[in-house]
């Protein structure tokens, strides 16, 4: 009779999964499409966080205990849309999975510079 150890049950083990595929044909409904859009960025920080953790082979349970907190914690922590991590924990997070955070505002080249005068005059339009 084979008995499996304790690390063998332990071990991590990544599962496969094909996001590209899943994505493609997930965006074909109009109703996941809308959803995906609203919480673009919260799922690509998702992505990143997965794929360092991942890389650096760590499961949630190493991670949480790097940070100094639950596993639960770093489940929320890992699931878009439905935490707002502060950015203290961002760096935590990132320090535990071997990686820096790294933040930048990315000009949005479809809009223009907007005038101080400019804002002004929305704000009391929209107030009065």
């Amino acid at each position: 009779m084979y008995c499996i150890t304790y690390a063998e049950v332990n071990k991590y083990k990544p599962v496969p999964h094909d996001h590209e595929a899943f994505l493609k044909k997930a965006l074909k409904r109009k109703e996941f499409r809308k959803a995906y859009e609203d919480l673009k960025e919260e799922y690509t920080l998702t992505r990143e966080m997965l794929g360092a953790r991942s890389r650096f082979g760590l499961t949630q349970e190493a991670v949480a205990e790097l940070m100094g907190t639950t596993k639960s914690a770093v489940s929320r922590l890992e699931s878009a849309g439905k935490h707002i991590p502060s950015l203290t924990t961002l760096k935590k997070y990132a320090r535990a999975v071997g990686c820096r955070l790294e933040i930048k505002l990315v000009p949005n080249p479809g809009l223009t510079k907007r005038s101080t005068r400019t804002t002004r005059t929305a704000k009391k339009q929209s107030a009065g």
